[in-house]
């Protein structure tokens, strides 16, 4: 049976050797709990990022908060229609050949899974460089990083990842139905035409270049923003940096960790052809690691924001008791100091203030 080349009955081929199986109660459990945790997780994500985006309208954050919404409103779409499809499939006892005779739920199915996979990560990779240029260049930043060329940047990213996902289908190249029966993607069996090897490559060259460039941009960002504290004394309007790096590096790790084995594996099959050794279960237990990744990345900045971390300070200072805090205080101070300082920055009126002392203090 030719796949390929043949979209009403593209799927069907896998199901006659299948070698992956998995326990339907608790395969169902699982998605309906990872799908209903992701879902809530990246809605409180967006309330709190809209609200900051409302207090940072006309400041530098704003860009950021705005690719950072993106990246959210991304996994929560993610998780709501491939969950959606993924539950139906378990729930259909994964007979294809009964719900899917025109290969069209297996097209949707793959094309999502590699939107929503690549969408993420290249919105990772953007915040990380929109961050280290409003690091490294504020000027060239505050002329040209507004939000309509954020907005303008989010779409172009957004049509690139569907034009990756639309690839095979514009090429006439059906997604195919997995060993385990649960998901739709490119070829992963028997891979022998060069055009299936080229679209794996593709998808994990692109996510691991994704990965690499917020990396390298989250490093020098880094790098520059402990130089100009080591130098200088004066740390207004450097707090919020320091917030947006640590939620940066946040989520690097986690796309490192959580899709770093999917990646890899998808590159293997694409290299090794159709001798990779590469199971079933190895793939499943991959894509459930990658699927991680949209459930972690809301609590990034759930958790790893300012007044959470002042709050965490204030517990930690009263569980840890008076002697320990005089052991560390200038670790303890200049966190303090630095929180006191991001809220003064934060208010227009106490930033005027703060520009007119020093014109007060020359003219006495």
């Amino acid at each position: 049976m030719n796949s390929s080349k043949s979209p009403g009955l593209a799927g069907f081929g896998i199901l006659k050797n299948t070698t992956c199986h998995t326990e339907k109660k608790i395969s169902v459990f699982f998605s309906i709990i990872f799908m209903t945790v992701g879902i809530l997780s990246n809605s409180l994500a967006i309330v709190i990022l809209l609200k900051a985006y409302q207090r940072f309208r006309q400041k530098s954050k704003a860009s950021f908060l705005l690719l950072a919404s993106g990246l959210v409103v991304t996994d929560l779409f993610g998780h709501l229609i491939n969950g959606a499809i993924a539950v139906f499939v378990y729930a259909s006892d994964k007979d294809w050949i009964r719900f899917n005779q025109s290969n069209i739920l297996c097209s949707v199915f793959g094309i999502c899974m590699v939107f929503f996979g690549l969408c993420p990560l290249f919105l990772g990779s953007v915040m990380a460089v929109e961050r280290c240029i409003g690091v490294t260049k504020p000027i060239f930043h505050s002329t040209k990083m507004t939000s309509k060329h954020v907005k303008m940047m989010l779409t172009m990213v957004c049509l690139f990842a569907v034009l990756i996902a639309l690839l095979p289908i514009l090429r006439f190249r059906a997604y195919q139905i997995q060993a385990s029966r649960t998901w739709c993607f490119y070829k992963t069996e028997n891979v022998e035409d060069w055009e299936d090897r080229f679209y794996l490559l593709l998808f994990s060259c692109l996510g691991l270049l994704a990965l690499a460039i917020s990396f390298l941009c989250n490093a020098v960002t880094g790098v520059t923003l402990l130089r100009v504290k080591f130098k200088s004394q004066q740390r207004q309007g450097r707090s919020h940096h320091f917030e947006m790096i640590i939620q940066l590096l946040a989520i690097m790790c986690v796309s490192c960790i959580c899709w770093s084995p999917f990646l890899v594996t998808m590159a293997r099959i694409g290299i090794n052809e159709s001798h990779s050794k590469e199971t079933c279960e190895t793939i499943l237990f991959a894509l459930r690691m990658a699927t991680w990744n949209q459930i972690l990345d809301p609590w990034v900045y759930i958790l790893l924001r300012k007044a959470v971390l002042k709050n965490l300070y204030k517990i930690t200072r009263g569980c840890c008791g008076v002697h320990i805090i005089n052991l560390h205080m200038w670790e303890l101070s200049s966190i303090k100091n630095s929180l006191k300082v991001a809220a003064i920055s934060e208010s227009p009126v106490s930033s005027k203030q703060i520009n007119l002392q020093p014109l007060s203090s020359t003219g006495q």
